[in-house]
């Protein structure tokens, strides 16, 4: 029995679908999603991997089937019937890429939109909502002059764009410094500076960045997210962690000589753990202050004070006191 070309196609779409499907949820390409914008951006990923395995073995399954099919034989030397154009498949094999396009755009967009890339609203309804929260007297004017249905109406509108804008409003801020070719963060309301970065699991997290020297480009894999640090202006990125765990963070910008050696560890922990380690970085800060006070306010000689540091870099304390005595004799 011979099967119809139309159940043939029928078969082959389908199989194409399964296996696109399931190669695009099990590819096993990325790391461990360790944020919710990675969870938004390995859905995008996943999906475009989906059409892409689909329209690859489309392709490469016709391609293969014509070498086969409509190979040269031995004893065939005349060309082929010619072929002329078919609208209706023109057609198709434009509206359907086009239908991809656009679907993957819309997609692209929504999780632009959703990690932060584009706020719309924002620039626009905070001075309004700020002035109306400052300003008792404005409801109850705005009550008088307008229609009480409309009045209600922007009275509901404030207080939801006002509760979208707590919730979008980061919970911690840390400034970022790169410089060559290191890291350094600081939490602002503590002063806390470190050149390792903890943050606290489930909490969203604002990055201020800054660059001293060169572009730098703050990247965490595990994360999803890179940003460009740009020196003289300040760059924002935005990350809300959910898993535990440490990660390395990278900088993907080349940025001179030792660029592969600018890593750091990005710590997500509980928020307890969080606090202890602020603890302790609070108190080694004031420990580390009041020895350089009491080291200052001591009567020790230059080389009896440089003699712990000079130790270490293996320099000799005779070498520190020649030195010493040869400056100020010239003086």
């Amino acid at each position: 029995m011979k099967i119809p070309s139309s159940i043939w196609t029928l078969l082959i779409g389908i199989v194409l679908t399964l296996v696109s499907l399931w190669y695009g949820q099990n590819h096993g390409l990325l790391p461990t999603a360790a944020s919710d914008e990675a969870v938004l951006i390995d859905g995008l990923f996943s999906a475009m991997l989906t059409v892409s395995v689909g329209i690859f073995l489309l392709v490469e399954g016709i391609l293969i089937y014509s070498a086969v099919k409509y190979r040269r034989r031995a004893s065939d030397n005349d060309d082929g019937p010619p072929i002329e154009g078919n609208v209706p498949l023109e057609i198709l094999w434009t509206a359907i890429p086009a239908i991809i396009v656009l679907g993957i755009s819309i997609y692209s967009f929504d999780v632009y939109n959703q990690i932060g890339g584009l706020n719309p609203h924002g620039g626009h309804e905070a001075p309004m909502i700020q002035e109306s929260m400052s300003m008792p007297g404005t409801a109850m004017a705005a009550t008088l002059s307008e229609k009480p249905s409309t009045t209600a109406a922007n009275l509901i509108a404030q207080v939801d764009a006002t509760q979208e804008q707590e919730a979008q409003a980061p919970q911690l801020i840390v400034n970022v410094a790169a410089l060559q070719y290191a890291w350094l963060f600081t939490y602002p309301d503590t002063g806390v500076t470190t050149g390792e970065l903890h943050i606290p699991i489930g909490q969203k997290v604002q990055m201020n960045m800054t660059a001293n020297d060169v572009i730098h480009a703050f990247w965490v894999p595990e994360f999803r997210l890179k940003q460009d640090v740009i020196p003289g202006r300040q760059t924002e990125i935005s990350i809300t962690p959910i898993k535990i765990g440490s990660y390395t963070l990278i900088c993907a910008e080349l940025c001179g000589p030792y660029h592969g050696a600018m890593q750091t560890q990005v710590v997500v922990e509980s928020q307890e753990a969080f606090d202890s380690w602020m603890q302790e970085q609070l108190v080694a800060s004031k420990e580390t202050l009041n020895q350089a006070v009491a080291i200052n306010s001591s009567d020790l000689s230059p080389d009896e004070f440089l003699a712990p540091y000079t130790k270490n870099m293996g320099i000799h304390s005779e070498m520190v006191h020649q030195i010493h005595h040869s400056s100020t004799a010239n003086d």
